[in-house]
């Protein structure tokens, strides 16, 4: 019986309430993430973790935090992220995204600045695929004349 109350703690491990909020989705390479963005203090949820906790990188916290710096909003809201795919520079990329489509769509003066940093459209880059004849995409097996 110990366990079982341990595991509904650890599904627990934060309950918001993001009734009055906004959302969108954001996607980067195999990434997609959805997010809630409503007024409160600064917070960044992702996946149930401190923004902190999940993103171990300094790079990563950066990125994600970079359209709340842009728009000078780094504490007036609250965002909830629930991010899966991809690997973790690619979850980042979804997330900003993410918290810029919802932050537009809280204030909309607020992308004439996120526009400018080019935060509003999606990366479309993606992995090229292998191709018949070659090791990878573009690496072609050694070649031996004699």
């Amino acid at each position: 019986m110990e366990n079982a109350s341990s595991n509904s703690e650890k599904q627990n491990k934060i309950k918001l309430n993001f009734k009055d909020s906004k959302y969108a989705t954001g996607r980067r390479k195999r990434s997609i993430a959805k997010v809630w963005v409503k007024k409160g203090s600064g917070n960044i949820h992702v996946n149930g973790l401190k923004m902190n906790e999940y993103f171990k990188r300094p790079v990563h916290q950066i990125i994600v935090t970079r359209p709340l710096e842009i728009t000078e909003a780094t504490t007036n809201y609250d965002i909830k992220c629930s991010v899966k795919g991809g690997g973790l520079s690619g979850q980042a990329g979804a997330i900003i995204l993410g918290i810029s489509k919802a932050l537009i769509a809280h204030d909309e003066s607020l992308k004439k600045n996120l526009k400018k940093d080019k935060l509003t459209t999606r990366d479309s880059r993606v992995v090229e695929r292998k191709k018949y004849g070659h090791r990878k995409a573009r690496r072609s097996f050694q070649f031996s004349k004699r």
